[in-house]
């Protein structure tokens, strides 16, 4: 089983508590460094609003989820994933729970919820641009060969 987690999966679904902050940028920091290579997806347990702060930190980056929708976990029900990856303890019970039948790895990466900081509107920003960097680099060293 530990080789199996070395290896790239073929797909893979972020999941955190409302799919507006942390699985998008996950889910699009994916597909900007791996293509087609790894099919991806992202969930929230609950739908949430887009954050103007996530969509200014993933632009820094020259990553545009403008047209990002929130999903619930619970829509994707029927889809399989190689791997799904649960970035707060919410999530992780859940995916724990919906997939304990089926034959999935779930990780967990406790992921900072940014939208938690507080300060002036900078620091904000510092905040999810440093959950920006944090995942990127878990995907880079999780994803590649």
């Amino acid at each position: 089983m530990a080789e199996q987690t070395k290896n790239r999966p073929s797909s893979v679904l972020f999941v955190c508590a409302m799919n507006a902050i942390r699985s998008p940028m996950a889910e699009y920091l994916t597909r900007d460094l791996f293509g087609k290579e790894i099919y991806v997806q992202s969930a929230g347990i609950r739908a949430g609003e887009p954050s103007g702060f996530t969509l200014a930190a993933m632009q820094d980056r020259g990553i545009s989820i403008i047209s990002h929708k929130p999903t619930k976990l619970d829509d994707l029900a029927d889809q399989y994933f190689d791997l799904i990856v649960t970035l707060s303890p919410e999530a992780h019970h859940s995916a724990l729970e919906l997939t304990r039948t089926q034959a999935v790895d779930v990780e967990y990466w406790p992921t900072e919820d940014p939208s938690t900081i507080a300060g002036n509107r900078e620091q904000v920003l510092q905040g999810y641009t440093k959950v920006r960097d944090f995942l990127e680099a878990k995907i880079k060293e999780r994803f590649s060969s």
